[in-house]
């Protein structure tokens, strides 16, 4: 059978190999902490399963509209409002399949064969791989510790060409977990902008961004860029990873492009998911998911205490998100080894920088402390007797 070039194309999605590995290792009767899939351990809020249920005892549960239900539209500009300080017109907010949809259904309606597309590199692969199913020429810029592993103005100024139609940012970022600075951004876009270009920036976890000093919520891009398209997730800051439901905001005579292409490729997302999500936005499901934004905080805090004192560097500190991106170079591994040998004689599940582009891909693991705070110790423990047990002479100073 001849597969299509892209199929080919499309590099594996190395931290489901390792998942894989800790799975074969469970199996065998082994504890293995997984400290390499970023999925919140705490699941949808209470009310929201309440919903659910709510839902499924009606009985008949009949496509929605291929843009979503209308009340959840509104709940999610209701949030915009009130979180963000944004109006944004519910017909702008598309609901989608989960976020990889959004990306789907953007890409399809953006790419063209042989545009060139910029996208900082550490980045999330599979942003990348949606761009070059539909023939974009993907530009991955390097990004260093010294900028916040992110694009900078004069980053995408410097990697600027007469083809590049576009570009992709994630803000704050997996692997990473840092975040553009909001008038970095602003600049950005601006330049962008006057080159006609589209803007597009995953803000997946926005929501579990630090607040400023002064205690104000993240800002989203939408508040100095409005036309740029956005996508989002109930994954992350609502905990419903497995419920496949995100959405994206876009310009208005992008709409009817975007509801076309959701018609044909899937329809509609999950009406019971639908139904229950609007419980996301009540009172209560808000307080609980700022009660474990803040925890996620406290874990935060303690990793990178204990990962401190492990000896394992850290170039950057996240202020969102929930990873922490090593730099484990000076344990003498590479990065794909060290989560070998961390899985294999640790038993903790990491994830290589290899998933994530090519910079930093040698020196470079990522952690995710989405994980429960006892799993956190007991994996942090395990890697510092990993550590210390690692060959002498292939540990040079850090």
């Amino acid at each position: 059978m001849r597969f299509a070039g892209r199929a080919e194309q499309v590099a594996p999605f190395y931290v489901m190999e390792f998942a894989r590995r800790a799975a074969a290792l469970e199996a065998q009767g082994h504890h293995v902490v997984k400290l390499s899939v970023g999925e919140p351990d705490f699941g949808a809020p209470p009310a929201v399963l309440s919903a659910l249920n709510d839902a499924v005892q009606q009985g008949a549960l009949p496509y929605t509209n291929a843009l979503g239900l209308g009340e959840l539209r509104k709940a999610i500009s209701g949030f915009y409002a009130t979180a963000h300080s944004v109006e944004i017109d519910p017909a702008r907010i598309a609901i989608t399949a989960g976020a990889s949809a959004a990306l789907l259904l953007l890409s399809a309606a953006l790419v063209e064969p042989s545009d060139e597309v910029i996208v900082g590199d550490p980045s999330y692969p599979c942003n990348r791989h949606f761009l070059t199913s539909f023939g974009a020429n993907v530009t991955l810029v390097p990004t260093t510790a010294a900028d916040r592993f992110q694009l900078t103005a004069e980053l995408v100024r410097n990697h600027w060409t007469n083809r590049t139609r576009g570009l992709v940012m994630a803000t704050p970022s997996n692997p990473t977990g840092t975040s553009i600075d909001p008038g970095e951004l602003s600049a950005i876009c601006e330049f962008a902008r006057n080159q006609e270009a589209w803007r597009l920036v995953d803000e997946i976890y926005l929501n579990l961004s630090d607040h400023t000093r002064d205690g104000e919520p993240p800002q989203t891009v939408l508040a100095s860029d409005p036309e740029a398209i956005v996508i989002n997730s109930f994954s992350k800051y609502f905990g419903m990873t497995g419920w496949r439901l995100g959405w994206c905001v876009v310009p208005v005579d992008m709409v009817p492009v975007v509801e076309r292409l959701a018609q044909n490729y899937y329809i509609c997302p999950s009406t019971p998911a639908q139904h229950a999500a609007l419980a996301c936005f009540h009172p209560e499901s808000l307080a609980v998911c700022e009660e474990r934004r803040a925890a996620l905080g406290r874990r935060r805090a303690f990793v990178l205490s204990r990962l401190r004192e492990i000896g394992l560097h850290v170039p950057v500190e996240p202020d969102g998100a929930f990873f922490v991106y090593l730099d484990i170079s000076a344990t003498g591994l590479n990065a794909w080894q060290f989560c070998e040998r961390a899985l294999d004689e640790a038993h903790v599940s990491l994830a290589p920088g290899k998933d994530f582009g090519r910079s930093g891909a040698h020196t470079h693991v990522r952690l995710s402390y989405a994980a429960s705070m006892a799993d956190l110790r007991e994996g942090l423990d395990r890697l510092s007797t990993f550590i210390a047990h690692l060959d002498a002479g292939s540990l040079m100073q850090i």
